[in-house]
Order: C-alpha cells, then sequence, then structure tokens
C-alpha cells in the first residue's frame, strides 16, 4: 500500500479476522521495505504509534528502535507512563530525549497555529535525524500516520486551504534522508483500535485518549507561556480524572481542556481576580472526519469546574464547548 489514497476496493477493517489479514500483509510488506536495516518509531505512546510498534516489532524484531521526544507539551505524567509501558513492560528498544527547552524557546512568541505546527514537526524530525545520526545504519523513520491526517492535509491540493497541517503529514522537511515507514497510514481510527487489539496489545493503550502530534501546543491556544501551559496541564488531569470516576472515560472518543489567550475578571478570596478560561470539550466520532458533542451530566461539570477553579492557579472560569465538526475541528487549533 504505497499510495496515499485508499483504495475504493479495500474493506473495513471492523473484525479480528479482517485485522489478522492487514496485520499479515503489513509485516511482509514491512520486511520488503526494510531488510535487514533499522527503523526508527516516533513513539508518542497513544494507540496509533503503539500500533505501528507491535507491527514493527513483529516483522523486525530487535531492528526497531523507539524513540520517545518529551516536548515539554506532553500532558500530566504522560512521559514517565511510556517509559514505564514501553520500556519495562514491552521491553523496547527506548530511547528517551527530553527536548523540553528546545521546543518551548523555538515556540516563543508564536500565535498562527499553522506555524506552531510546522516548528513542532520540523523540530520533531531534526531530534529523530540526530538520534539516529547515533546509530548505525538507520534508513528508515515509522510514524503512526493515519488516513484522517492525510485526508485534512492534502487538501491544500485541491482548494488551497487545508483544515490543518499534520506533523506527520505537512510538516516533514524536503530534505529528510530517511525513507518513511507508515504501514496504517490508510486506516480510520477504528480500525486502528480493531488492529490494536488483534496484535494483542493492553485495552487501556487501544483505547487511550488521542493526543495530537502537536501535544498541548495546540490547546494552549496562541503564542505559549509556560505558566498558561501549565495551567492546562494540571486542568486537563482534572478533567481525565473525573472522566474515569464517572464512567465517561471510555464512553466518549476525545475529551481535553483548551486555554486561550485572554483573561477575563473573576473573584477569588473576595478580591479581584483575573484569570483564563478553561474550554472543555468532548466529541464522539468513529472516523474523525465528523464529530459529535457528548452531552455531559451537568453535576459532573459542577464537580469540574469546581475543582479546576479551584485547584488550579491562573484560571477563573470553565466553558463547554458546543460545536460538533464541522463546522469546529475537533481540536481549536
Amino acid at each position: 500500500m504505497s499510495t496515499n489514497v485508499r483504495p475504493e476496493t479495500m474493506s473495513r477493517i471492523t473484525t479480528k479476522e479482517h485485522a489478522d489479514a492487514f496485520i499479515a500483509e503489513q509485516i511482509a510488506d514491512i520486511q520488503k521495505q526494510v531488510g535487514n536495516k533499522k527503523v526508527l518509531l516516533a513513539l508518542s505512546g497513544g494507540v496509533d504509534s503503539s500500533v505501528v510498534a507491535a507491527l514493527l516489532i513483529k516483522a523486525i524484531g530487535k531492528q526497531l528502535v523507539c524513540v520517545h521526544v518529551n516536548h515539554g507539551l506532553m500532558r500530566k505524567g504522560e512521559s514517565e507512563q511510556v517509559i514505564e509501558v514501553f520500556g519495562k513492560e514491552l521491553d523496547a528498544n527506548l530511547v528517551y530525549v527530553n527536548a523540553t527547552d528546545r521546543f518551548l524557546n523555538l515556540l516563543e512568541n508564536v500565535s498562527d497555529p499553522e506555524k506552531k505546527r510546522k516548528i513542532i514537526g520540523g523540530e520533531f524530525i531534526k531530534v529523530f535525524d540526530e538520534e539516529a545520526a547515533k546509530l548505525e545504519g538507520i534508513d528508515f523513520l515509522a510514524q503512526g500516520t493515519i488516513y484522517p491526517d492525510i485526508l485534512e492535509s492534502i487538501k491544500a491540493k485541491e482548494s488551497g486551504k487545508p483544515v490543518k497541517s499534520h506533523h506527520n503529514v505537512g510538516g516533514l522537511p524536503e530534505d529528510m534522508k530517511m525513507e518513511l515507514v507508515e504501514p496504517i497510514k490508510l486506516l480510520y481510527k477504528d480500525e486502528v483500535r480493531v488492529v490494536g487489539e488483534a496484535l494483542g496489545l493492553p485495552h487501556a493503550m487501544v483505547y487511550r485518549q488521542p493526543f495530537p502530534g502537536p501535544g498541548l501546543g495546540v490547546r494552549c491556544l496562541g503564542a505559549i507561556t509556560k505558566d498558561r501551559l501549565e495551567a492546562l496541564r494540571e486542568a486537563d488531569a482534572i478533567l481525565r480524572e473525573e472522566f474515569d470516576f464517572c464512567g465517561l472515560a471510555e464512553k466518549v472518543w476525545q475529551y481535553f481542556i483548551s486555554i486561550p489567550d485572554m483573561k477575563s475578571v473573576g473573584v477569588r478570596n473576595e478580591m479581584r481576580y483575573e484569570g483564563w478560561p478553561a474550554i472543555i470539550r468532548a466529541v464522539n466520532t468513529t472516523d474523525a472526519m465528523t464529530a459529535t458533542i457528548e452531552e455531559i451530566p451537568y453535576p459532573v461539570l459542577h464537580k469540574i469546574t469546581q475543582r479546576i477553579t479551584s485547584e488550579v492557579e491562573g484560571i477563573n472560569r470553565v466553558l463547554f464547548d458546543l460545536t460538533p465538526k464541522p463546522t469546529g475541528t475537533i481540536e481549536w487549533e
């Protein structure tokens, strides 16, 4: 499957039998493409890159080198979880790179969403090139690109107005030396999950919350600042805790917090208090091309609001986004 266009004859992967056939096909394709050389995998820990990792491990074993880059835009505790699951439980050949300061310095005063995505995507490739240079025989870069990423990014060729650029599609430099390995690039998210289960990945990993490549960088709206980014990280952790507690974590396809670069007047401790609004978004979808809004019970929203406004420094309001896709995209940026 070397094309970027999904064949009309390609069946939807909805059963284990479909997934097993796809896995067998991809293992053969990967072995043919890679041979005895090494592959560097951009491992975020999300379902897409995890499925790619499992496929590559089955196909080429220790020829795979997984690289997890902490760009400072991860959710709370996420990099630590990646190290635990992949480095220890799955015994992957894992390289951890802490590039927080490097990314945040490049993003300073950058407010345009497309520029942020381009910077993050371009810097990712530079990091991988640097890691590849430390190793011998790295000729391939694997990515968890899926079909909606391609569809949204290639809109520019058709209309000149892309929905948004994805770091793993629109952010790749033309002079990149490594050849791409993208075994799930023609799958939708629900199909990726079916394949993940067929590969035997843990349920919690397969149904892990989707997370964009640029991470919290496209949820800390506008120019990123360290204090607003930290407030976002803490507020998002509270949202996820409360969704887990009330049973919404697996009912809602994607839920998260965004914080815009604006403040409003509030009151705390009987004094004027200027703070940012935290915007809750909770959507359901099967293919990520359209999305509906999940109706969250008011008692749950009230508890989340109370916790965020009392526990997170810098936030004085909590809002709920009611916009489906279209007209809104799933992410705000």
